[in-house]
């Protein structure tokens, strides 16, 4: 596979989505090669009816260990129809999360365990992870003070959860990037947004250069 594949990280309210559409159209000018932009849980017609039972707010009763399995079903499908043959065909592939939320959520935050969760996740990927994981890093307080300003009361179902939950997340993000410090770099998401899209992009191209190198 010829391709990149680049996924963003963070906790709820940590503003990734918005700065990745930010720095998508300043991403396209430093490369050659084609971005696409996908996320999870979603990303393909399948993924995206994943979605919809994973976060409703109606199945507050589902077990941890279905919604752990939900999700690496959806990664599973998003991974075939999307990221795979973005990677095949030579495209720079950024998914708006991938399994280190699971790992963080379901693991940490359910408390299932990293392990467990990620043993689930290395069966759905087949061996394949991204090339660079950019981590955007808020506090539970700050996030959360975020959603309930922004969304105006329509959290979904895992955006509602109490802060001990929300802290769970953060501290197993914290773990991963440990031990993966040569894939995750962490960029400070409680600055200013042109501030934190600006760090965004020197990671990317400082991790990346031969594919993010002037472009057009």
């Amino acid at each position: 596979m010829s391709g990149i594949f680049i996924s963003f990280e963070g906790s709820d309210g940590a503003g990734k989505t918005t700065a990745l559409n930010s720095l998508l159209p300043l991403l396209k000018q430093k490369t050659d090669q084609e971005v696409v932009v996908s996320r999870e849980p979603g990303g393909s017609p399948i993924s995206e009816k994943i979605r919809k039972i994973i976060l409703s707010v109606h199945d507050q009763d589902m077990d941890d260990r279905t919604e752990a399995l939900l999700y690496a079903a959806a990664r599973r499908q998003h991974l075939i129809d999307v990221i795979l043959p973005a990677l095949d065909d030579g495209k720079v592939i950024i998914s708006d999360r991938f399994v280190d939320s699971s790992i963080a959520y379901q693991g940490g935050g359910r408390q299932i365990g990293v392990k467990e969760v990620a043993e689930i996740n290395d069966f759905a990927i087949n061996g394949t992870m991204p090339d660079l994981t950019v981590y955007f890093d808020v506090s539970p307080e700050v996030g959360l003070a975020r959603i309930r300003k922004d969304h105006e009361g329509a959290m979904d179902r895992l955006e509602q959860e109490k802060i001990d939950f929300h802290k769970r997340v953060h501290d197993t993000y914290q773990e991963l990037i440990k031990a993966n410090s040569d894939r995750i770099v962490t960029v400070n998401a409680e600055q200013e947004p042109e501030k934190v899209v600006a760090d965004a992009l020197a990671v990317i191209i400082k991790k990346l250069p031969k594919t993010f190198n002037g472009g057009k």
